[in-house]
């Protein structure tokens, strides 16, 4: 795709720095003549990520619709039976925004130069801007690199751009790995940025996407340098249910999350301050929707006392744990609900009656699951824990509050532990990586995990086995699991593994669009589409 010198002004930092205005065809004579041009001008290309059609339908549906662990009911279900169209609208605006945010990053670098060497920016600043460039490049690659395989290498601004043909993956994220390494090397550590930055870029957000894409290049040793150097500057939440309640966003164990921001209306057109992401996930009954549901299998995965069941999945009978969801009345307390067990339709109050004859506290009833108005007993009565926790969302009901502002966790550092676990054994240091991976699973069982570990209700002695089980359990209904399993090499094995299921050969991999191929006659389709 072409995409000229078009930048979207963010105006300040922080969340408000989502807040935009639109400026078109700047130079750098008009528009970078003060400090706070630079920081906009950075500031724009954070808005690539504030996309629920990117965030949700692009990066999460792959990696927990392609795992099996989580369905779609909604116009997407081609995901259910690996079947991703390559017209499908989201993959086509993750392509388009992804080369928006490379294009603006390509524009910002010899801009945000110049202005450090004309003095208007001073160096601290420009490093930091500089980095924060080289940061959000790498990473747009990265997962452009992980869903679609090779993609073109747009590095620099000109006539030709847009026509590039494809690099190979290891080519990709080679790029990746440089990127990286540059804004590792001007970002700060988290805990120097003042509260007013608080989601920006940082060295720790650098080191971790740097570590993970050179564990793609198969660099383990390497990648373990990177993460070895996060010893000591994050650390993980005691509590997994506080990892992600709504109150606790940008948190001791987040390294990177996009930020949104509560707007004042709610509508589809607001600038992607606020998202759909939370809202489309929980159960129909609560909010008119029910768009995605939870295998499960993936629901009685979990070994007997691992307290992130309850965080991540819920089902039939079950509460919603989530201390803010509770401190709001809980599942009894929402409008759908109160209406329900109000309604003089006998089947209707049965679906909001709890098995003591009260209004229904839980996700339905072991006899009556929550599997949407159809009844077809498709959906599985089973939901995302992880993504139903902003009190404030009510759905297409009561409030009408569709749109949360709750912050999409992209990498924790329980992630980054797994990884390095991960490393360690394939380099041979097998002790210590069980020791990694112990600090992990301690903290999922409340203090000491079981000293036998299991999964799918077997006993699992082989460690890298292990690491892939840790990838699917602390990271299910995130944004990583089948990335993870992908960069491993062992994603379609993995799932054959779990449920039988066979994921078509090619179909690892996104389709590229086919509305970007018919504008780049250099672009070729990915084997098996």
């Amino acid at each position: 795709m072409s995409v000229g010198l078009a930048v979207l002004f963010p105006l300040s930092c922080k969340k408000d720095f989502l807040n935009q205005t639109d400026s078109r065809n700047p130079t750098s004579q008009v528009l970078f003549n003060k400090p706070e041009d630079g920081i906009a001008l950075v500031n724009a290309i954070y808005d690539t990520y504030q996309n629920a059609d990117l965030l949700k339908k692009s990066l999460w549906y792959y990696a927990n619709f392609q795992t099996h662990d989580f369905f779609n009911w909604g116009a997407d279900r081609f995901y259910n039976t690996y079947a991703i169209p390559s017209t499908f609208g989201a993959i086509q605006v993750f392509w388009q925004r992804a080369y928006v945010g490379i294009a603006r990053a390509n524009s910002a670098i010899p801009i945000i130069a110049k202005m450090k060497a004309d003095g208007i920016l001073d160096a601290s600043l420009a490093d930091r801007l500089t980095g924060e460039v080289y940061y959000l490049r790498g990473m747009t690659y990265y997962y452009l690199a992980a869903s679609f395989g090779g993609v073109p290498l747009e590095l620099t601004t000109g006539a030709n751009a847009g026509l590039t043909p494809r690099s190979s993956q290891d080519e990709v994220f080679a790029q990746v790995e440089s990127d990286l390494k540059t804004a590792a090397g001007l970002l700060p550590w988290k805990e120097s940025l003042p509260t007013s930055e608080i989601g920006r870029a940082t060295k720790g957000a650098a080191l971790g996407y740097l570590g993970s894409a050179q564990m793609w290049l198969k660099k383990y040793t390497e990648a373990l340098a990177s993460y070895n150097q996060l010893n000591g500057k994050y650390t993980l939440m005691p509590k997994f249910i506080d990892v992600h309640e709504y109150i606790n966003q940008n948190n001791q164990e987040s390294l990177f999350e996009v930020q949104f921001i509560v707007a004042g209306t709610q509508s589809w057109g607001n600038g992607n301050e606020v998202a759909w992401i939370g809202s489309f996930g929980m159960p129909e009954e609560v909010t008119n929707f029910g768009y995605d549901y939870a295998n499960a299998g993936l629901y009685t995965s979990f070994q007997d006392g691992d307290q992130r069941k309850a965080a991540t999945i819920i089902g039939p009978g079950d509460e919603n744990p989530s201390p803010g969801i509770k401190a709001n009345g809980g599942i009894a307390a929402y409008p759908l609900v109160i209406a329900g067990f109000a309604s003089t339709d006998p089947a209707v109050k049965a679906k909001y009656t709890g098995d003591d004859g009260k209004i229904i506290n839980t996700c339905g009833t072991k006899t009556r699951p929550w599997v949407g108005s159809d009844n077809s007993q498709l959906r599985t009565g089973y939901y995302n824990e992880k993504m139903w926790r902003d009190p404030s969302i009510t759905g297409n009901s009561g409030s009408q509050v569709i749109f949360g502002a709750q912050n999409q966790v992209l990498l924790r550092y329980s992630e980054v532990l797994l990884s390095k676990a991960e490393c360690q054994i394939r380099t041979g240091d097998v002790p210590g990586g069980l020791a990694t991976l112990k600090i992990v699973r301690d903290r999922a069982f409340g203090g000491a995990a079981p000293v036998i570990f299991m999964s799918e209700g077997k006993v699992v002695t082989d460690p890298l086995q292990m690491v892939y089980s840790e990838y699917r359990h602390e990271l299910s209904a995130e944004y990583s699991t089948f990335y993870d399993l992908r960069r491993a090499g062992v994603a379609t094995d993995f799932v054959k593994q779990v449920y039988g299921v066979t994921i078509p050969a090619g179909r690892e991999l996104y389709p590229i669009p086919q509305y970007e191929i018919g504008l780049n006659p250099n672009l070729t389709q990915n084997p098996g589409y």
